[in-house]
């Protein structure tokens, strides 16, 4: 059984920084590419990046590359999203998911949107909260 469970979120003043970990378990972790997502409250659920299950391909959608770096520890079966340079508009709750088998980048995001939709939420972390404000 998949299991995804998020690190405790927070609060934090624009500009600052602040890091997300996600502890994997119930599958081979190594072996699969991971998604990071976030819902806004009244825009639904974004895409915020991807990583290859080795760890050699990121991807991030427009509005946080180069503010946002997702990794990985194999060896740890963690994944990880450091963010930093925060905005209010990233006030949102952040999950991890273990991506469907297959697809790459923000074909995974699409997919899992899919999942969602179908109430499917078995490779889902149950999220965790960002706050972001002065």
């Amino acid at each position: 059984q998949v299991q995804l469970v998020e690190s405790v979120g927070g609060w934090v003043e624009p500009g600052g920084s602040l890091r997300l970990s996600c502890a994997a378990s119930g599958f081979t972790f190594s072996n699969h590419s991971m998604t990071w997502l976030r819902r806004v409250p009244g825009k639904g659920l974004q895409w915020v990046g991807y990583l290859r299950s080795n760890g050699g391909r990121t991807t991030y959608e427009d509005t946080v590359d180069g503010r946002f770096t997702i990794s990985r520890d194999n060896a740890k079966n963690m994944l990880y999203l450091q963010m930093s340079g925060l905005k209010t508009r990233d006030t949102a709750k952040y999950y991890c998911a273990k991506d469907p088998d297959g697809c790459a980048g923000y074909v995974c995001y699409l997919l899992l949107l899919a999942e969602e939709k179908e109430g499917n939420f078995g490779s889902w972390g149950q999220g965790t909260q960002v706050t972001v404000s002065s």
